[in-house]
């Protein structure tokens, strides 16, 4: 197999380190008062509750998806379809729970700090879900192509 099919799941995995060092730095920064941490919470704790029902409901389409994809256009079509829902959903996942730990640090900061700093840790906050689309984007089509590859090359040797 050739050696340079690996090279994008790899930069996908630097990516993704990447965005964990972003979010780590996102939230070193101060959450704000009692208050605004109460009210961070529940907006953390709301917008988790709205993605994981959004997901159930995605979850049956994407199922019906990949059996429709798989009986019209074959398996390869349908790992590629699996794996694409499967890297965006993550990204999506993720991007909301780190922009949403992202706002009352944000908030804190342009009341503390000033617009600069809260300019700052907004744009961390939301490079975060950019660097997870990429990232997973590669991990995704990366893993694809090797389960491919793989596959084909196990159906030649039989």
């Amino acid at each position: 197999m050739e050696s340079y099919l690996s090279i994008p799941p790899i930069f996908g995995l630097i990516g993704l380190l990447v965005a964990l060092v972003i979010y780590f730095v996102v939230v070193s920064y101060d959450e704000g008062s009692e208050k605004v941490k109460k009210i961070a919470d529940q907006i953390h704790l709301g917008a988790m509750v709205f993605m994981r029902r959004e997901y159930t409901y995605l979850f049956f389409f994407v199922l019906v998806l990949i059996v429709l994809s798989y009986l019209a256009l074959g398996f390869n079509t349908a790992l590629a379809v699996t794996a694409g829902a499967l890297s965006s959903s993550l990204a999506g996942w993720l991007g909301m729970f780190s922009a949403t730990k992202a706002n009352s640090r944000t908030a804190t900061a342009a009341l503390e700090k000033g617009p600069k700093v809260a300019l700052s840790i907004a744009f961390y906050g939301g490079s975060i879900m950019g660097l997870c689309v990429a990232s997973l984007g590669l991990v995704g089509l990366g893993g694809a192509i090797f389960l491919f590859r793989w596959r084909s090359s196990n159906c030649e040797s039989n």
